[in-house]
């Protein structure tokens, strides 16, 4: 997946921000239990974009005034 630009985000609407939120952070937990477990190396480099996506879809609801 490519890196989320917040232009891309902002033309998006509420539902289906919280929608990419809660898929990036299940991805998120998946990649992160399995670089701790040793199991996933390959893939770590993704935990730190994962990291930025979540940051940036959280902005862009915020600045909507939404809740997550």
């Amino acid at each position: 997946m490519p890196q989320l630009r917040p232009r891309e985000l902002r033309n998006q609407d509420a539902d289906k921000l919280r929608q990419m939120l809660f898929d990036l952070r299940s991805e998120l937990s998946k990649l992160a239990g399995g670089a701790q477990r040793g199991i996933v190396k390959k893939d770590v480099g993704n935990i730190r974009r994962l990291r930025k996506d979540i940051a940036r879809v959280i902005t862009v609801l915020q600045e909507k005034g939404v809740r997550e």
